[in-house]
């Protein structure tokens, strides 16, 4: 069988991520049972650094649902949005769109509330809505991975709370990447996922479930199996998973969420990623006819997103600089293609994203700005 000629890129998409060598060699750490003792000895530790890194206790339980983040956001959504109540999802972007998609795919009732791309939650936009659905439950994101941007957790979910609706929050492009301060938030259920800012493999779906949200859990039919709260939370409590996990996962992040709590140190973690944020705003503002997209006070630490100058086209970002960086060894994230067709539709200039995320380190990211400018100056 002839091997194939898989090329060695350096990932600056917004996910999956890098993974750093030592990482991926702790997969090489032996398998074990999923209901055995051993499984303990991964599971236990996972879950106490999970809690750490979102700054919460005993007031959340962490399970790992199988899949992606939209695993536990479905799962979410099955356990927490009663056949008789109303579900509104809040959206900033393309990706914002997806828990009001899986919401109507379950067959619950539904609304989406939309603002621009590149704007954060109008607080005000949102209360009159509010008042006016009366909602049960409402779903948002925290950060729009599409877009750049970052909504005020806390803020968002106090007014949410403030009309007697239950607040869950998609945070997949951001948990382990910045502060979250999770108790402190009044989300009811925070979802998030391996592959992005944790750099990992893609395959588990991460939810931190309050005792609220478990209350309500245990009152709501027709959930399903792998997407029960209540099921998820009996093997959590006992460091298991509900259903067969992947164990060479489990042992890279059992490695990996050791290595960003006791050696990088969760603090220095997040703020190497507002530094390079900082990098991408300084970058950006150095170059003729380019911009922020996000507005400042609401950009996020994770991914950037920048605005080419008039005349530079979203075929050109993909044909042109994404296959030019591809031949210096990087894999460039030309922005999110149906955002940057709504954008060119409207007659706005297209986006590109920086994905700065997980464990790219500054030095990195340096030499990859500096070789993407070299591209982008060719257009």
């Amino acid at each position: 069988m002839s091997k194939p000629n898989f090329a060695p890129l350096k990932l600056f998409i917004t996910g999956p991520t890098y993974i750093r060598r030592d990482v991926k060699e702790a997969a090489l750490l032996p398998e074990f049972g999923h209901r055995d003792a051993e499984n303990d000895l991964r599971f236990g530790p996972i879950r106490e650094n999970l809690r750490k890194i979102a700054g919460c206790g005993d007031d959340y339980e962490p399970i790992l649902c199988l899949g992606s983040g939209s695993s536990a956001m479905e799962t979410s959504i099955r356990s927490l949005v009663a056949e008789d109540e109303t579900l509104l999802n809040v959206s900033v972007g393309s990706f914002g769109d997806m828990y009001y998609n899986i919401a109507v795919s379950n067959g619950k009732k539904a609304e989406n509330l939309k603002f621009d791309y590149g704007m954060p939650i109008d607080l005000n936009v949102l209360e009159d809505k509010l008042k006016a659905l009366r909602p049960q439950v409402v779903s948002f994101t925290h950060n729009e991975t599409s877009t750049g941007v970052i909504n005020d957790m806390k803020a968002v979910c106090s007014l949410i709370r403030q009309y007697g609706a239950m607040p869950l929050v998609d945070g997949v492009s951001i948990f382990g990447g910045a502060t979250i301060a999770l108790s402190d938030s009044g989300a009811a259920m925070y979802s998030t996922a391996t592959q992005k800012s944790l750099a990992l493999p893609a395959g588990f779906g991460i939810g931190f479930v309050s005792g609220e949200a478990e209350e309500k859990a245990g009152r709501v039919t027709n959930k399903g199996h792998h997407h029960d709260i209540t099921k998820h939370l009996e093997r959590a409590r006992k460091n298991q998973t509900l259903t067969t996990p992947n164990t060479t996962l489990a042992n890279m992040m059992w490695y990996q969420l050791d290595r960003i709590v006791n050696e990088e140190g969760i603090e220095n973690r997040f703020a190497r990623h507002i530094e390079m944020r900082g990098m991408v705003e300084k970058w950006a503002a150095g170059l003729d006819g380019f911009e922020m997209f996000v507005a400042e006070g609401f950009r996020s630490p994770t991914v950037s997103t920048v605005v080419c100058p008039q005349g530079v086209t979203s075929v050109q970002l993909k044909e042109t600089v994404k296959e030019g960086m591809r031949d210096e060894g990087y894999l460039m994230d030309p922005g999110y293609m149906k955002l940057n067709h709504l954008l060119e539709e409207a007659g706005r200039r297209p986006i590109f994203r920086v994905g700065h995320m997980g464990d790219i380190m500054p030095d990195m990211l340096a030499a990859y700005l500096d070789a993407l400018e070299k591209e982008l100056m060719k257009l």
